[in-house]
C-alpha cells in the first residue's frame, strides 16, 4: 500500500484509473465474508496518510483529477433507479447483460464503477467497515495541506474549487433531470386512473418541478457570486413529501381497484427518483460545507457547528455506499422481481383472501351450507370420473387425449363454480391468504393469538366438513354410475385389469401416489394464484364496464341482463379462469410426463375416491380386506398431501407478498392445544352462533414486517 501511495505521489497529474483499481483491490477482502481484513486495510491506509501529509494531499489530488475528467450526471440519475423502458424490457436487458456485459466508457463516472468495483460483493465489505473509519479517512483527505507542483491545496474543499464545482454541477443537473422524470411519471394515465384527484388539484409532481427550477436558478446565481446564499430547499422537500403521499394513496387504491406489472413498475421508479432527489438535496445543502474551515483561509465562515459538517459528510458517504450497492445489483434479477412483483402478488393474495372468506364457516348454518355445496361438487365429480374413463377407451394420440382430459376437468370444475358448489381441495389456496392477513396486527403493535386460533379452528373444521361432503357423495355416486352402466351395457365400466390398475394408482406404499398427490397440490396452489390474478385483472381493467359496452350483447340480452352478466363476469372471472386452468393442469401433467419420460402424474382425493368405487364394481365386490384398507388409507393420504402442499405454498406466498414472517408459531400451537384440551368439539362442530372472543394473549409482531 505504501508503494502505491508513493507512485501516486510521483505521477501527480494522472487521471488513469489503474492506481484506483489497485487501491480498491488492496482494500477488498480476499474472501467474501472476511470484512475484518478490509477494516484493517482501511485503518492502515488512514495511518499511512496521517503519517505522511504529502501522500494524503497526493491521493486527494488524484481523486480530484479523476472526478474533474469525467461526466457525472448519469451516476446520480441512473444508478439505482429503474429505466423508463418498462418491466419486461428491463428484465430482458438484465438477462442480456449478465451474459454479455455492455461496452464501457471510462470517461463516464457511472461506467467507472464497473471498472473499479467490478466484484458484485464490493458493497458488502464497504458497508461492513464502520462509519467512523470512513469519516476519519474523509477528514484526512479533506484537510490535507501541502504544496503539489507549487500550487497550494486548501485544507477546505470550498464551493469555488474546480472539483467541487464539477460535483455540484453534476448533482444540480441530476436534480433537474430527476425532477422532470418525476413530473412526467406522475402524470401517467395509469396513475391518474387509480387516483383521479391528481387532475382535480394542483399536482405535487408538477409543483415540485416549479420549486426545483427556482432553487436551481438561485443556486446558479450563488455559484457565480451574484448572491451570498441560495434559495431554501424546504419547499422542494415539502412537495416531495406530498408526492410520497400520493404514491401511498395510489398503492392503497390499487389493493381494491387492481394493479398491473406496468403500474407497479411506474410506482417503484417514481419512489426511487423521489428518494434520490431528496438525498442529493441533502448533499448540496450549502449550510454545511464539506469540512471545517482552516484558520489561514480568509473569507470563510468559522461559526459552522462541527456536528453539521459531520452530518453532511455522513450524507455523502451514505450516498456513495448507496450508489456502489445499486451498481453491484444493477443486473440482479431477484431485486427487480422483488421490487416490482410485490404489489401485484399482494393484490393477488388479497383477492384470494377475500374469496377465502366464503370458504370459512362461522356457525352451524354456514357449516351445513358448506356440507351441501361440497356434496353437490362430489356429485358432479362422480360423472367427471366416469367421463375420463370413457375418454381413455378412445385410445387417442397423447396430445389429443390430454386435450380431452383437460376439457373434461376444466368444464366440470367451471360447472361446479357456476353452481356455487365447493371442491374441498380448492379451499387451502384461498384460506391461506385469509390466515396470512390475520397474522398481521390491526394496530401495528400486537397480534391477538386467541383470535388467530379462532380463525384457524374455523378453517380446519370447514375444511373437514368440505372433504366429508365431497367423499360422502362422490363415493356412492361413482358406485351407482358403475352399477347403472353395467345394467345398461352389460359390461363393466372398467375391466378387472383396469380396476386393479386404478387401485394400484392410489396405493400409498407401492406406487407414486403421494408424490403425484403433491404435484396435484402444486396445481391447486397455482390455480389459486391464477384466480387471484384474474380477479385483480377484472378489477383493474373494469371488466363490468367493458362488457356493458358490447353493443351486440346489449341488443341480444337487453340492458338488465347485460348488466347482470357484466357484474357476474367481473365478480367470477378469477374463479372461472382458475378452475379452467386447474383442469388443464390436471389433464396435461400425465401426458407431459409421458412425453418427457418423467414420472409425472396427479392424484386427487375426490377422483381417487370415485375410482375406488368404480373399481369395486369392476371387480364385482371381490376385494380382500387388506386391499380395501390400503385403498382407504391411500385416499386419506392423498387428500392430506393435496391439502398440505397447496395450503403450505399458498401461506408462504401470502406471507411473502406482505413481506412478513410470523415468529410466534410455538405460542400459537400452544394456544391451539389448550383450546383442544378444553373443548375438542369446536375443532369439528361449530357453535350455534359465531364466536365472539373477548380478547386473548397479545404478542409483538416481527419488526421485519
Amino acid at each position: 500500500m505504501l508503494d502505491l501511495l508513493e507512485r501516486i505521489a510521483t505521477r501527480k497529474d494522472t487521471d488513469n484509473l489503474d492506481d484506483l483499481i489497485e487501491l480498491i483491490q488492496l482494500l477488498r477482502p480476499k474472501k467474501k465474508k472476511q470484512v475484518e481484513g478490509s477494516i484493517a486495510s482501511v485503518r492502515t491506509l488512514i495511518q499511512l496518510l496521517k503519517g505522511n501529509p504529502t501522500h494524503a494531499a497526493a491521493l486527494r489530488h488524484y481523486f480530484q483529477k479523476i472526478l474533474l475528467a469525467r461526466r457525472q450526471t448519469s451516476l446520480y440519475t441512473d444508478v439505482g433507479i429503474l429505466s423508463n423502458d418498462g418491466f419486461f424490457t428491463e428484465l430482458y436487458r438484465r438477462l442480456n447483460y449478465r451474459v454479455l456485459p455492455p461496452a464501457l466508457d471510462d470517461m463516464v463516472l457511472c461506467d467507472c464503477l464497473d471498472i473499479v468495483f467490478f466484484a458484485n460483493i464490493d458493497y458488502q465489505w464497504i458497508q461492513g467497515i464502520p462509519a467512523p473509519d470512513w469519516l476519519e479517512l474523509f477528514d484526512v483527505l479533506a484537510n490535507a495541506n501541502v504544496l503539489i507542483q507549487e500550487v497550494p491545496v486548501a485544507s477546505v474543499p470550498t464551493m469555488h474549487e474546480p472539483v467541487v464545482q464539477k460535483i455540484l454541477i453534476g448533482i444540480l443537473e441530476a436534480i433537474r433531470t430527476l425532477s422532470y422524470r418525476i413530473s412526467a411519471t406522475g402524470l401517467e394515465p395509469s396513475l391518474i386512473r387509480i387516483h383521479p384527484d391528481i387532475d382535480k388539484y394542483e399536482s405535487p409532481f408538477l409543483m415540485q418541478n416549479v420549486e426545483v427550477n427556482l432553487y436551481l436558478e438561485s443556486y446558479a446565481h450563488y455559484l457565480t457570486g451574484d448572491v451570498p446564499t441560495t434559495k431554501d430547499a424546504l419547499h422542494i422537500v415539502v412537495m416531495l413529501e406530498q408526492c410520497d403521499t400520493v404514491v401511498a394513496k395510489i398503492r392503497k387504491n390499487a389493493l381494491h381497484l387492481g394493479t398491473s406489472v406496468a403500474l407497479t413498475y411506474l410506482l417503484v421508479t417514481l419512489t426511487q427518483s423521489i428518494d434520490r432527489m431528496r438525498t442529493l438535496l441533502s448533499v448540496i445543502n450549502i449550510s454545511t460545507p464539506l469540512s471545517l474551515p482552516a484558520p489561514d483561509i480568509p473569507n470563510e465562515s468559522t461559526d459552522i457547528p462541527k456536528s453539521d459538517i459531520r452530518s453532511r459528510r455522513r450524507s455523502i458517504i451514505a450516498l456513495a455506499m448507496e450508489l456502489i450497492e445499486a451498481h453491484n445489483k444493477k443486473y440482479a434479477i431477484n431485486a427487480l422481481l422483488t421490487n416490482n412483483i410485490h404489489l401485484l402478488a399482494r393484490n393477488i393474495t388479497e383477492n384470494a383472501s377475500r374469496t377465502g372468506e366464503h370458504y370459512i364457516a362461522e356457525n352451524r348454518q354456514e357449516y351445513g351450507t358448506m356440507f351441501r355445496t361440497s356434496a353437490g361438487a362430489g356429485f358432479i365429480i362422480g360423472f367427471m370420473a366416469m367421463i375420463k374413463i370413457l375418454l381413455s377407451y378412445l385410445r387417442a394420440a397423447p396430445l389429443v387425449e390430454a386435450f380431452l382430459y383437460s376439457m373434461n376437468y376444466s368444464f366440470g370444475f367451471m360447472l361446479v363454480h357456476i353452481l356455487q358448489f365447493t371442491i374441498a381441495t380448492k379451499q387451502p389456496a384461498m384460506t391461506a391468504s385469509r390466515i396470512a392477513s390475520g397474522l398481521h396486527s390491526q394496530d401495528g403493535r400486537n397480534i391477538d393469538l386467541d383470535s388467530m386460533a379462532d380463525l384457524i379452528i374455523k378453517v380446519l373444521r370447514t375444511q373437514l366438513v368440505a372433504v366429508i361432503g365431497n367423499l360422502v357423495v362422490v363415493i356412492p355416486t361413482a358406485y351407482l354410475i358403475a352399477i347403472v352402466y353395467f345394467r345398461l351395457s352389460g359390461a363393466h365400466l372398467v375391466s378387472s385389469e383396469k380396476a386393479q390398475h386404478l387401485l394400484h394408482d392410489i396405493d400409498p406404499f407401492s406406487s407414486w401416489a403421494l408424490f403425484y398427490a403433491a404435484i396435484a397440490g402444486v396445481c391447486l396452489f397455482t390455480s389459486g394464484l391464477i384466480s387471484g390474478y384474474y380477479d385483480n385483472r377484472a378489477l383493474y381493467t373494469r371488466m363490468a364496464q367493458r362488457v356493458e359496452q358490447v353493443r351486440s350483447l346489449r341488443r341480444l340480452l337487453g340492458e338488465k341482463k347485460l348488466a347482470y352478466l357484466a357484474h357476474y363476469v367481473e365478480d367470477n372471472l378469477g374463479g372461472l379462469m382458475g378452475n379452467f386452468f386447474f383442469g388443464i393442469m390436471l389433464g396435461s401433467v400425465g401426458t407431459l410426463g409421458y412425453l418427457m419420460g418423467l414420472p409425472l402424474d396427479i392424484r386427487h382425493i375426490t377422483f381417487s375416491a370415485a375410482n375406488f368405487s368404480i373399481s369395486v364394481v369392476g371387480l364385482e365386490h371381490h376385494l380382500a380386506w387388506p386391499l380395501v384398507a390400503t385403498s382407504i388409507a391411500g385416499i386419506i393420504s392423498i387428500g392430506a398431501v393435496n391439502l398440505a402442499v397447496s395450503f403450505g405454498l399458498a401461506l408462504l406466498v401470502a406471507l411473502r407478498s406482505r413481506r412478513g414472517q410470523f415468529n410466534h408459531k410455538f405460542l400459537l400451537i400452544k394456544t391451539l392445544l389448550k383450546r383442544f384440551a378444553a373443548t375438542p368439539t369446536q375443532f369439528f362442530i361449530p357453535p350455534l352462533e359465531p364466536a365472539n372472543p373477548t380478547g386473548g394473549e397479545l404478542v409483538q409482531p416481527n419488526k421485519d414486517r
